[in-house]
């Protein structure tokens, strides 16, 4: 689907062509006839439009025919049904810059472009560069609210891990690791394109442009420190639960031990007195209550000697 806005009167305008439009955005489902449509009809590589189908595509940008394509990366949540992925990831979006306008594809609906579009009659549509680093400010946003967001439900599961050592909640922090390396990964990537852009000057950006654009570097690298700070947290959680959990199963196995000792004494008299052969006082009607006194008494001399052992 395609989507194509102007502004009019301080208002934002769905306009039926692209001639007319000075934002062109492009949502799921993608089609390959709109793709070459848009193709022929604003002069674009296909090729520009098509890298956003690819979910690894990483942070970059590329001219051609003073056709300008910028990919950067944005979070999401994840919809899949697996329970062992992620409860997010990243999705590339393509911000192609033409002579005039600007174009955007998404292969998933996200949220800073709809956040853009939101305040998009707000836009001087005359400065296209301030555009695209608008875009930048929205997906950072998106970065830093979806760290917060994961680390309240990081705290929450670990919380519930204090009461009940259930599997249920160690498989949702594995997937809330996952969530972490897609945005690390992500995050570096971005704060790379930055700085490249920033170095290169690619968009021709006057001063406080560039200004705005090292803010938004600055941003993206504290969105960095705050997903290693929570990975690294969230490691040295598991890594004490899984101490813990190793730390109650020996000692769980150390009493098993112990009761395994301790009943093998009155095990090995009644096997004794089990065989058979002849043995002492089988005739005596106290046959079978002998053994079971003498079991019970070298039993208690057993537990006594042990915890008198333990309390020293």
């Amino acid at each position: 689907m395609i989507q194509y806005f102007k502004i009019a009167e301080q208002k934002t305008i769905a306009v039926d062509k692209a001639e007319n439009a000075v934002w062109v955005n492009v949502l799921p489902p993608l089609k390959q006839e709109e793709f070459s449509e848009l193709s022929e009809t604003m002069d674009i590589p296909i090729d520009f439009l098509k890298d956003s189908l690819d979910i690894d595509e990483r942070s970059r940008y590329e001219i051609e025919d003073d056709v300008k394509l910028i990919v950067i990366k944005t979070p999401t949540e994840n919809n899949s049904f697996n329970l062992s992925d992620a409860f997010y990831i990243t999705i590339p979006i393509c911000i192609i810059l033409t002579h005039n306008q600007i174009v955007t594809v998404n292969s998933f609906e996200n949220e800073a472009i709809k956040k853009f579009l939101n305040t998009f009659q707000h836009r001087n549509t005359d400065r296209t560069n301030m555009m695209v680093l608008k875009i930048f400010e929205k997906i950072t946003n998106n970065f830093q609210e979806y760290l917060k967001e994961i680390n309240t439900r990081r705290n929450s599961l670990e919380q519930k891990l204090y009461d009940s050592n259930r599997n249920e909640e160690l498989l949702q922090l594995m997937r809330i690791q996952k969530s972490f390396v897609y945005f690390i990964t992500a995050l570096r990537s971005n704060e790379l394109l930055m700085m490249k852009l920033s170095r290169t000057n690619l968009l021709k950006l006057n001063e406080d442009e560039r200004d705005f654009l090292e803010d938004l570097i600055v941003e993206t690298s504290q969105a960095l420190e705050m997903a290693n700070t929570y990975t690294t947290i969230l490691n040295s959680t598991l890594d004490a639960f899984a101490s813990i959990i190793s730390n109650n199963q020996n000692a769980v196995l150390k009493r098993l031990t112990t009761l395994t000792i301790f009943l093998s004494v009155p095990l090995l008299i009644a096997s004794i007195y089990g065989m058979n052969v002849p043995i002492p006082y089988k005739d005596n009607h106290m046959a079978f209550w002998l053994p079971v006194i003498l079991s019970v008494i070298i039993l208690g001399f057993a537990i006594w000697n042990y915890l008198k052992r333990v309390r020293k």
